[in-house]
């Protein structure tokens, strides 16, 4: 069945690749009234080939999401994009510079364009070295069936765990590193400067109840309020809301959608 609706692109975060997103299109594909065309694209590096040259800073994966737009604009026209993570991450800064490529646009990590946001735990681990590279060198020893079950413990299904664990390797690491290290503060403050410009287009501000890496719930509302976006929490949620309740995310966001 064809549609005029708009693509939806999904875009995942760290540690990830598209299979986080399974979950949510096969709900949607079951229960929406109209066969909406989404997109998955693949974060270089993560699973995936990176481009000759790419340095895997936070400034060249928004290069690349960037042209990934301009092309699937360039064939069915502006998008309504679901970022999670760094990909909400990147999908907000692209948005703030480029915002006739999206028709709307739906994040899950929004506080951390508030002024005073520390990173979690883990991110200035990985921000300092060699405390990082070691980090990273000590889990790609870790047996496949211990980084399954931990992943598992953080809400991770093990089908999907299974394919997270088999798809990360040294580039990755690599990639994570030189990301994070490229967004060490006041690096996400300064984005944040420029972010109203993604509040000419509608927005929706997703907040996960039991998010342990997403923890001030109340920076990300103000930002989202700043931005003039609507807000949902996705109760009894954690940081993968999509694997936990694909049923209810794909509910939030067709009622988004909805009201457009």
């Amino acid at each position: 069945m064809s549609t005029d609706l708009p693509t939806v692109v999904l875009l995942h975060g760290n540690p990830e690749t598209p299979v986080v997103w399974d979950p949510l299109r096969a709900a949607l594909a079951r229960t929406d009234s109209v066969n909406r065309t989404v997109v998955t694209p693949h974060l270089p590096g993560f699973g995936s080939p990176i481009p000759s040259g790419f340095d895997a800073s936070k400034e060249a994966y928004v290069q690349w999401l960037t042209s990934e737009l301009e092309a699937i604009v360039e064939r069915s026209g502006p998008v309504d994009v679901v970022g999670h993570d760094w990909g909400g991450v990147l999908a907000m800064r692209v948005i703030s510079q480029r915002p006739e490529l999206v028709r709307s646009w739906a994040c899950d990590v929004l506080e951390l364009f508030h002024a005073d946001y520390v990173w979690h735990d883990f991110a200035q681990v990985w921000q300092k070295s060699p405390a990082g590279e070691d980090y990273f060198a000590g889990t790609l020893a870790t047996a496949a069936d211990i980084r399954i079950a931990m992943y598992e413990n953080i809400g991770i299904p093990i089908e999907t765990g299974t394919l997270l664990v088999a798809a990360a390797d040294q580039l990755m690491c690599d990639c994570v590193l030189r990301l994070y290290r490229s967004a060490i503060q006041p690096a996400m403050a300064v984005w944040g400067e420029a972010i109203d410009t993604a509040g000419t287009r509608p927005g929706l501000c997703i907040t996960a109840e039991n998010d342990p890496f997403v923890r001030n719930h109340d920076m990300a509302l103000h930002v989202g309020t700043r931005l003039g976006a609507s807000a949902k929490q996705m109760a009894g949620q954690g940081h993968w809301w999509m694997l936990g309740d694909p049923d209810g995310a794909a509910a939030m966001l067709r009622t988004f959608w909805a009201g457009l």
